[in-house]
């Protein structure tokens, strides 16, 4: 599998220099040629920006112009696919923009959409949202969430994602709670899971900014709900869970308890650098009555600058019945990976019980090459 750079490669330039070579017969394509010599250094997001620009530079003219050869392209070329759409998009978007007038602009968003079924159009839909969010959001939910295209429904919710990943940011959403809830609303019983996969992802993000906007609107859908809404609830309140959220928490049927939790216990005091630590908890229901409970553990690493953060991981989830005890067990990896980065000294490791954490068990993490 490649690294996520090598998605947009010099053989996708290359692709690209063809697709459009057939498209624009006439056309001198020495920026995207040269493209195609500068683009291994470069991350992922800044390929896609530099095949955009080379892409316009080859294709001067109006929005017209462009849309013209993109849809020739779309239309004559077989190879017209993949992750050199990314660029494309992003030169159709932009373009528009610089135009500026109204017809562009609608007709921009009509050509991203008939484009997203070869790669999604998620990335280049952001410059049109900071242009003119209004009109983007009356296309998105007034034609974009009714089309019958799962592609295009996708779409509506992913590229109005309030923090996409690899995309730029929308000033506009992020500094408007719930202007993208009508978009969600329209779709969170979508047929296709990849639809609904999206809407929930979607929620996911805006819990990170408002957390009692997305309880509200996950309660007004579970009110009303199909046989899938239970389940994308779950995942879209999947960060405020680990966050220990009361009303997402007691939404999914994780209640405020009475309990005894005895624990973590570690089973050393030291963890070689690239070791596991396992910890034990005992937790008792000591109220009156049957409680479900979501339990998880936080592993509080210490931070380069001494300080520490805490990550939340799923444990499990139990039913108990009134003095009812169970124990729970886990062994923790501290085995280098590319997402993390370990810092020797003091950590600590808790559990959190329908979102109450117990007291912290601390450990020493030992530094590289310390028997």
């Amino acid at each position: 599998m490649p690294f996520a750079d090598e998605l947009i490669s010099r053989h996708t330039a290359q692709n690209l220099t063809r697709a459009i070579r057939a498209a624009a017969p006439d056309a001198d394509l020495t920026a995207l040629r040269a493209a195609a010599r500068q683009i291994d250094p470069l991350p992922l997001r800044q390929r896609a920006d530099l095949l955009r620009d080379a892409l316009l530079a080859d294709l001067p003219g109006d929005y017209a112009a462009l849309a013209g050869s993109v849809r020739a392209a779309r239309d004559r070329a077989p190879h017209f696919t993949g992750w050199l759409i990314w660029p494309v998009t992003g030169a159709v978007a932009t373009r528009a923009v610089q135009q500026g007038d109204a017809a562009s602009f609608d007709d921009a968003m009509e050509l991203l959409a008939s484009l997203t079924g070869r790669l999604s159009s998620e990335f280049a839909i952001r410059t049109l949202l900071r242009h003119d969010l209004d009109r983007a959001l009356a296309t998105i939910v007034g034609d974009w969430t009714e089309s019958a295209d799962a592609d295009i429904r996708r779409l509506a919710s992913e590229g109005t994602r309030p923090y996409l990943p690899w995309s730029v940011r929308v000033p506009q959403i992020l500094a408007s709670p719930g202007v993208t809830v009508p978009v969600l609303d329209a779709l969170y019983r979508d047929e296709s899971e990849y639809v609904r996969r999206s809407v929930a992802n979607h929620l996911n993000d805006l819990s990170r900014d408002h957390p009692e906007l997305v309880v509200a609107t996950a309660r007004r859908w579970l009110d009303y709900p199909d046989a899938t809404t239970q389940r994308l609830v779950r995942h879209g309140l999947r960060t405020l869970v680990k966050r220990g959220h009361p009303g997402a928490l007691e939404l999914l049927g994780f209640p405020p308890a009475v309990l005894d939790v005895e624990g973590p216990r570690l089973d050393r005091d030291v963890v070689p650098f690239g070791g596991s630590v396992r910890f034990t908890a005992s937790i008792r229901n000591a109220g009156d009555a049957p409680t479900r409970l979501a339990i998880d553990y936080i592993v509080h690493h210490r931070k380069a600058n001494g300080g520490r953060t805490g990550k939340t991981f799923k444990l499990t989830t139990r039913t108990l019945a009134p003095g009812e005890r169970v124990e729970v067990t886990r062994e923790h990896s501290f085995k280098p990976i590319t997402t993390r980065r370990y810092y020797p000294g003091p950590h600590a490791i808790s559990v959190q019980v329908n979102g109450v954490e117990s007291d912290r068990a601390e450990f020493e993490l030992a530094a590289p090459d310390t028997p």
